[in-house]
């Protein structure tokens, strides 16, 4: 049976040629804004503390702390705009609007200082090759507002259905969030053990940022829009270390494969998107990976899995 159009319409169609060029410049826009959280906000395991989160209108860094306040950044997908929010009620406004890296950067430091919130970034990008300083990136400079907003629907879309997955958990769990050096949406569960030192390697990152992210068991459920070398947005999910017999498990739905490239699993975005009821599909590939991971890994599942309390329960206490 073929898709509803409100399926369709509600997880957009999101082909990465299409939007290829907008992609790789707000990824590096995200990266200046993440940067920023980075420079500010208190260490937090994991890196969780310079994620971003889901909005109904976009992407939020969630309060930074600045002196005795706090300010945060928004990027708005439905008015394409950047607002930089201060405690004290200041407010900064930057147009979303195809320009350069280096426009960006130069406009969103302008901002910060405008509202007294002196800080300075690193401004070579994380995680990509090759890395284009940001004051010097004249090359990324697209912004199609229909993709952006594209983007960010298969976001919340994702973002909804993996906070199910993530309620059925009650070990320790990352938030559902959004990693601008990846450029992905991704939710992780923990085994409660440690892991073995991750071998590093990714680029512009350093490797005891990636062994400290890594230092423990995971069980790790994303969603990738691609990039130039794999052109596929794709839902994935990993286990770290991977246990042996992992990729040859028969993960559902049926559409989901092993990538020996990424040593994950993947189902693309499209199979979702135009499947009968995408949250179930979504959630099935999720249950299924996350077996595979805790099964052969021998996680303690039953400590480890949410038991809820009896609805009658929940609401004499309500």
């Amino acid at each position: 049976m073929a898709a509803s159009d409100a399926h369709i319409e509600t997880w957009p169609a999101l082909p990465f040629e299409e939007w290829n060029e907008t992609c790789a410049t707000l990824h590096m826009w995200t990266q200046v804004v993440g940067k920023i959280r980075l420079s500010l906000a208190p260490w937090t395991n994991h890196s969780w503390h310079v994620t971003f989160y889901l909005t109904a209108r976009g992407l939020t860094t969630s309060p930074i702390p600045h002196r005795a306040g706090i300010f945060e950044i928004r990027f708005d997908f439905i008015d394409h705009q950047l607002r930089i929010l201060k405690s004290d009620g200041a407010v900064k406004v930057i147009e979303l609007r195809p320009k350069s890296v280096a426009d960006f950067y130069r406009e969103v430091m302008a901002g910060l200082s405008e509202l007294q919130i002196d800080t300075t970034i690193n401004t070579t990008p994380n995680e990509v090759e090759p890395a284009i300083p940001f004051q010097q990136d004249d090359k990324h400079r697209s912004y199609d507002p229909e993709y952006a907003n594209r983007f960010w629907r298969a976001l919340a879309q994702s973002d909804r259905v993996f906070k199910e997955f993530r309620s059925r958990f009650c070990g320790k769990c990352s938030p559902v969030h959004f990693f601008w050096g990846s450029f992905d949406l991704a939710v992780t569960r923990f085994s409660g053990r440690s892991a073995p030192p991750h071998p590093g390697g990714v680029p512009h990152l350093p490797d005891a940022v990636t062994r400290e992210a890594y230092s423990q068991e995971v069980s790790s459920l994303g969603f990738w829009p691609g990039n130039a070398s794999a052109p596929t947005p794709i839902f994935y999910s990993y286990a770290y270390p991977e246990p042996q017999g992992f990729a040859e498990v028969n993960v559902q739905p049926s559409s989901a494969s092993y990538n020996t490239t990424m040593r994950e699993f993947v189902l693309p975005y499209e199979a979702v998107r135009t499947a009968r009821s995408p949250d179930e599909t979504l959630l099935e590939f999720a249950q299924s990976t996350y077996d595979a991971a805790s099964m052969l890994g021998k996680w303690d599942r039953a400590a480890l899995e949410e038991k809820k309390p009896a609805l009658h329960s929940a609401h004499q206490h309500s």
